[in-house]
């Protein structure tokens, strides 16, 4: 549609015509129902005829009839191949086969040693090897037998003399206690000393009391307090294609003053003026932008720091 100024879309972005769809009126196909290999689907296709499976008829091989191994071969019986190769290995005997003269022997029981090569071995026999005369030792030392006895409340039956009885008296601790108290009392000059004061923890009620005027109290001296160096809100911004960088926001937009359009001319005769048409911009980058994309490129984007750009 064309804008308030006379000029078209196209005319206002400065292409010649609209970018074409290649896929207007398509139908929506999902991405999941798409054939692996469309083109293996379309047209004709190699047509084998189907797989042939193993039997015994011709119709599982790949000639048409059966082919043998060998042509014209002669017929050759595997048994009596077999009778010849016998009688030949036969012949090389001298004389006949060995054959044992009895069978093999069984054993009859755990422990006989029938049947074997060696027979019985004279250490395992069981028959008792001869033994000297026992001569029995001599007599023990006979002493009197012990007293019988615990000890207690039995006498003359330990190795020394029995002791004597001393008589104990029966209050004897405490007659010895009532002689010392005698004894010290008896030294004893007077009472207990014994003061006539009341008993305090410290001699007065405060032992930092002091009759002395305490000093005039000192003020102290405040000192002034440097502030916090100053720290911007935030980071400083960084140039870029927009009015970012900047100190002042971006200008906001003056409306224009009402201004009285001009009559037309009344002589049809006057043409007015019309510039040619000059050529046509189109949409370009900043050239900050195009240095940045030559200094930071699909090459060095990860090496590369952010100061130094």
């Amino acid at each position: 549609m064309p804008a308030e100024g006379g000029k078209t879309d196209m005319e206002r972005i400065g292409l010649f015509s609209e970018m074409e769809y290649i896929t207007v009126g398509d139908k929506y196909v999902s991405q999941f129902n798409r054939p692996f290999n469309e083109s293996a689907s379309k047209n004709r296709q190699i047509l084998p005829g189907g797989s042939k499976e193993m039997s015994n008829l011709q119709a599982g091989c790949f000639d048409p009839h059966f082919v043998r191994i060998f042509e014209g071969e002669s017929y050759v019986n595997p048994n009596q191949v077999r009778r010849r190769y016998m009688m030949e290995e036969a012949k090389k005997n001298l004389s006949k086969a060995f054959l044992p003269s009895n069978g093999e022997k069984k054993p009859c029981g755990l422990g006989s040693y029938y049947g074997t090569i060696g027979g019985p071995v004279p250490f395992f026999s069981a028959q008792s090897k001869p033994k000297e005369k026992y001569e029995p030792p001599g007599k023990n030392l006979y002493t009197n037998p012990g007293k019988k006895g615990t000890g207690y409340g039995y006498a003359n039956i330990t190795i020394g003399k029995q002791f004597s009885h001393s008589s104990d008296l029966y209050d004897a601790a405490k007659l010895n206690n009532k002689k010392e108290n005698e004894e010290h009392r008896r030294l004893l000059k007077g009472t207990a000393f014994k003061l006539n004061l009341y008993p305090r923890e410290y001699f007065d009620t405060n032992p930092y009391m002091s009759e002395k005027p305490l000093p005039p109290i000192k003020k102290v001296e405040k000192k002034e307090t440097v502030g916090n160096p100053f720290k911007p809100s935030s980071p400083g911004k960084k140039a870029g294609g927009m009015k970012a960088g900047t100190f002042d926001p971006y200008p906001s937009h003056s409306a224009d003053p009402y201004v009285v359009k001009l009559k037309s001319l009344s002589s049809k005769s006057a043409k007015v003026f019309h510039p040619p048409g000059g050529p046509k911009s189109r949409p370009i980058e900043s050239i900050m932008a195009l240095n940045v994309k030559r200094a930071l490129n699909t090459k060095n984007y990860k090496t590369a720091s952010v100061q130094s750009y």
